[in-house]
């Protein structure tokens, strides 16, 4: 699991997993870029950003290449990262194969930071309505290290409306993370809007470097918008607050999308 405020930046920047579907029909490339800054109870807290190559072969496949650098209190660390996706109508459905791979490192303080992180899900789109994720995540980030499934439902009551909901609990290692989680999505030509939160039990490591808290208790809020300028560049804003345990985080995103071309595609 990558940090939350990282998950939703990734939603709202790569629009996975419902960018193969809507992509266009022939071969395009995109260019992502993300710039954050945030603070953190007793620290000065910390900044980042991240680079990101989409190429998508056709309507129904998918490749990102990308690197990103983040520094929070005494840590900092850097990786880069490698994602694909292919979709299939299979029978009455149609199912989106996800993989991904997070591969770095840092220093906390004096000591140094492994930064692993690799994940592949399955979702599954019915009626074009409901869709449900299954998602496993292995995890080893400085000392912290396991398993984390993950399944999720989504429902879009119509074409402008879309819940999510979705749970994950650790299995072996020690990351002791059980979470519950609720998104709202709301689609418009002027703007998309996105308001959600989790609450459980969570790693600090793995939520932020540099939380050093003995409680694992966390409650997160987080709001987005986006929206589509001069028809090539998609702009996102996000910002997300996380308590755990006392220990408090706030966190501001902005990113691009730069449509580079599409062959045999008007713009």
């Amino acid at each position: 699991m990558r940090s939350a405020a990282r998950a939703i930046t990734t939603a709202v920047i790569l629009l996975a997993p419902y960018t193969v579907a809507s992509a266009s029909s022939t071969s395009m490339d995109r260019i992502a870029l993300t710039g954050n800054g945030s603070t953190l109870t007793g620290t000065s807290g910390g900044g980042g950003g991240s680079f990101t190559w989409l190429h998508n072969f056709d309507a129904n496949s998918l490749l990102t290449l990308g690197a990103e650098h983040q520094k929070l209190s005494v840590a900092h660390w850097t990786f880069g990262s490698v994602s694909g996706a292919l979709t299939r109508e299979l029978g009455s459905g149609r199912y989106n194969f996800s993989a991904e791979a997070h591969e770095g490192s840092g220093q906390d303080g004096v000591h140094p930071l492994g930064y692993h992180i690799e994940a592949a899900g399955v979702t599954g789109t019915y009626f074009h309505r409901l869709s449900m994720l299954l998602e496993y995540r292995r995890i080893d980030v400085e000392t912290t290290h396991g398993h984390l499934p993950k399944v999720g439902l989504a429902y879009l009551w119509s074409p402008h409306w879309l819940t999510t909901i979705s749970y994950q609990q650790s299995a072996g290692g020690n990351l002791g993370t059980r979470l519950t989680s609720l998104r709202v999505d709301r689609y418009s030509p002027v703007v998309n809007v996105l308001v959600g939160g989790s609450y459980g039990q969570a790693s600090p490591t793995i939520i932020a470097l540099g939380i050093v808290s003995p409680g694992h208790i966390l409650r997160e809020g987080y709001l987005g918008v986006s929206k589509t300028i001069a028809r090539r560049t998609d702009v996102s804003l996000t910002g997300d607050y996380i308590n755990l345990s006392g220990s408090k985080q706030a966190k501001v995103t902005l990113g691009f999308i730069v449509r580079l071309g599409s062959l045999g595609a008007n713009h």
